[in-house]
């Protein structure tokens, strides 16, 4: 999936093909807006101005294109998980044992279709930490991509929260279903903040 090209991977965005869907768009976000970030470091690192902060610039970098590897890596894994959830929905139901087989698997693949946007939320979380780092010490002169980070990174949290709620929604498990919301409620409330924050933080510096 990751290796499409971006004309291909959009055209079978839009088509009828089961993935890649919400949450691979959401994962390749991030990355973009992981990367939007890792830009600055690169414009900033060999600069004399800033090299005073050149080592830690480095390291966010290095931590930077680990998050970009991790979130192309889980387009790929939102595909997988996706499977075997479409296999459920297709079991048999005609007799009781069919159906008790059918509920047991759709719950499992339900569980696991949560997984990956979950991990896309987490690995944004991390992102967000970066791309704030990049802002403090990063060159004024390309502060803008971390605004434009900053927002596909909001973007792709949000959308990745969907994909997990869109699927609680339907478990039997209430109280599993339950522990699943709230900790993807929690990482949107802490990190749809701070991305807006720090949008609006670069947003204020260029108008004014």
């Amino acid at each position: 999936m990751k290796k499409l090209t971006i004309e291909t991977f959009v055209e079978e965005l839009a088509s009828n093909a089961p993935v890649p869907g919400g949450g691979g768009a959401s994962a390749l976000v991030g990355a973009i807006g992981v990367a939007l970030g890792n830009m600055v470091g690169s414009l900033t690192v060999g600069k004399k101005k800033y090299a005073d902060v050149e080592e830690e610039i480095k390291t966010l970098k290095e931590k930077s294109t680990a998050l970009q590897d991790k979130l192309l890596q889980l387009v790929e894994e939102d595909a997988k998980v996706f499977e075997p959830l479409s296999r459920a929905y297709g079991l048999p139901s005609g007799t009781d044992e069919e159906k008790a087989e059918k509920a047991k698997v759709l719950e499992e693949a339900l569980n696991l279709a949560c997984s990956v946007p979950m991990q896309i939320m987490e690995t944004i979380g991390e992102a967000v930490s970066i791309l704030e780092e990049f802002n403090e010490k990063g060159s004024r002169l390309a502060i803008s991509d971390v605004g434009c980070g900053a927002i596909c990174c909001q973007a792709a949290l949000r959308a990745a929260s969907l994909n997990v709620f869109i699927n609680t929604k339907l478990m039997k498990d209430k109280e599993n279903a339950d522990k699943l919301n709230e900790k993807a409620n929690a990482l949107l409330e802490e990190y749809k903040k701070r991305t807006e924050d720090l949008f609006l933080q670069v947003e204020s510096g260029l108008k004014g």
